[in-house]
Order: structure tokens, then sequence, then C-alpha cells
């Protein structure tokens, strides 16, 4: 009988954006395999560059961390704003943290206001609190 993990790879290999998406959760977590977050990462870069949100939102989080990839927020950023473009309310909260901070992009308090604005609307919480406490909105 196949594994769960068997299964993923060979559907994954044929190019299956949802397959390549949970091998990369399989690396990341060790589920049928030993932890990877190299490999991960690679499956990820394929399911987000067909569009997958969570893939995307992942590589933001693995370069962010340096985590599978060398740390880099420049590549984070535009993986989170793919994610944010389709979106995901954690990357546009994350997005916003960023241009609030200035990782990976310049410091720039309208651009973090409109990400944390819109993951705000989608009732993210956290968004919602970083917008009382830093501007009072």
């Amino acid at each position: 009988m196949i594994s769960r993990f068997e299964e993923a790879k060979l559907l994954a290999e044929q190019g299956h954006v949802d397959a390549q998406y949970s091998l990369g959760v399989m690396y990341e977590n060790g589920e049928g395999v030993p932890e990877n977050d190299a490999e991960a990462v690679k499956w990820w870069r394929f399911a987000a560059e067909q569009g997958n949100v969570g893939a995307q939102y992942n590589l933001g989080y693995m370069y962010e961390n340096g985590y599978g990839v060398p740390k880099n927020d420049v590549e984070a950023v535009k993986w989170y704003r793919l994610a944010a473009e389709q979106g995901s309310d954690r990357a546009q909260f994350i997005l916003g943290r960023m241009y609030r901070r200035g990782e990976g992009v310049p410091e720039n308090d309208a651009e973090a206001v409109k990400w944390y604005r819109l993951a705000a609307e989608q009732g993210y919480e956290r968004a919602q609190l970083h917008l009382r406490r830093y501007w009072q909105v």
C-alpha cells in the first residue's frame, strides 16, 4: 500500500499544486519523512509559483526566519505580498508589521496602516490591536 507521503510526492512531481503544498507541510513537520526545511521550501516554491496562497505565506515565513533558506527580509516581503494580495489576513498583518519596522522594505507608516487595515477588516484581531496601539485608528 502506498503511503500518504508517497502519494503526495507522486502527484507533486506531476505538478499538482495542492500536493506540492502538502508535501512541503510533510517535510516541515516530519510527516512520513524526516523533517527537512530546505525540501519544504522547494515544494512550497513550486506551489507558490502556481499561486497557492498558503505556500506563498509559508515561503515568506521561511525567508523571514531563515528556515531552510538564508534569512532574507526582501524575499520574505515578496512572498508575503503575493499572499496578502490574494487576501491572506496573516500575510497582510505581517506585511504591515514589516512596513512599520522597515524590514525588507523602507519604513512606511501609510503602507503599514493600509495592510493592517485590510487584515483588520477581515477580523484579524492582532491587526486591529496594532491599528489602535500605533495609530489610534
